[in-house]
């Protein structure tokens, strides 16, 4: 009979999925819009990323900003800097530029996580680069 393989840290009392996060809305499950921009993997940002850059405040709406295309945008430049990427890492760095309050350009710093989701299955997340 063969011997199951123990985690080395014992036996995993309660772990916390992907899946539960989407549910739970602590992860916005954006893969939807990522495949239509050719990313071939699902895709998820952060409830704070969302809150705090793709939904636009009041006054960046008044200037043409929206959810739709913040997260088009926050995407492409994904796109764009993981194909540059070389490294074997599994973080990729990048910057998107929004239009804040009072018609403030700002450069916002953003990471993606490329890792094994749920199932083993490649899955992207994307985060402040202090989060986890």
């Amino acid at each position: 009979m063969a011997q199951e393989e123990q985690s080395p840290f014992g036996e995993v009392i309660y772990s916390y999925t992907r899946a539960q996060a989407i549910e739970d809305g602590y992860l916005v499950d954006v893969t939807e819009t990522a495949s239509e921009s050719g990313i071939k993997f699902p895709v998820a940002v952060t409830r704070t990323v969302w809150d705090e850059y793709i939904v636009p405040d009041k006054i960046s709406r008044k200037h043409g900003q929206s959810e739709s295309g913040r997260l088009w945008d926050i995407l492409s430049l994904f796109r764009f800097a993981a194909k540059r990427h070389q490294g074997s890492s599994e973080i990729l760095y990048f910057h998107v530029y929004f239009i804040m309050k009072e018609k403030q350009k700002r450069l916002i710093p953003l990471k993606a996580h490329i890792g094994p989701g749920d199932n083993s299955e490649p899955v992207i997340t994307i985060m402040k680069p202090g989060e986890d």
